[in-house]
């Protein structure tokens, strides 16, 4: 039974370590990296107009949502593999699968760019593949 709450654990705590770091990356990205596409999404809820927005957005503030996408799903996906010993591979891959649904719901809810929509599907599994090889590089018994 421990050894069962563990892998749920690890799971769990890369993905809430793979959230956060995705929310300061998209919050650096709105107020610090384009400050006035942050002022324009501020309080607006019509998916209409946010549709608007995302379709007029900068390529470059896109990729910054990628980029921390690959920096949140590389330290969850290290996190989960460190947490989880018996298979620190499957436990990255689970959070992965787990990650790369929430992007595509993100996706739906909010439609963005047709290059987004694939960025989102080949985004998350490599990225935590690496935590979890980097993982296991720190402590190679539990490779």
């Amino acid at each position: 039974m421990a050894k069962v709450l563990r892998s749920i654990g690890a799971v769990i705590a890369g993905f809430v370590a793979a959230s956060i770091v995705m929310m300061l990356v998209e919050m650096l990205n709105g107020h610090v990296l384009y400050p006035e596409l942050g002022k324009i999404a501020q309080g607006v809820t019509d998916r209409e107009v946010l549709r608007g927005i995302l379709a007029n957005a900068p390529i470059g503030a896109l990729l910054v949502v990628i980029v921390g996408w690959v920096l949140g799903s590389l330290l969850g996906g290290f996190l989960a593999a460190w947490i989880g010993r018996g298979s620190p591979l499957a436990h990255a891959m689970v959070l992965g699968v787990l990650l790369t649904l929430a992007g595509i719901a993100n996706n739906y809810m909010l439609p963005p760019p047709g290059w987004f929509r694939i960025a989102t599907l080949v985004a998350f599994l490599p990225a935590v593949y690496a935590g979890a090889t980097l993982a296991a590089r720190r402590d190679p018994a539990r490779a």
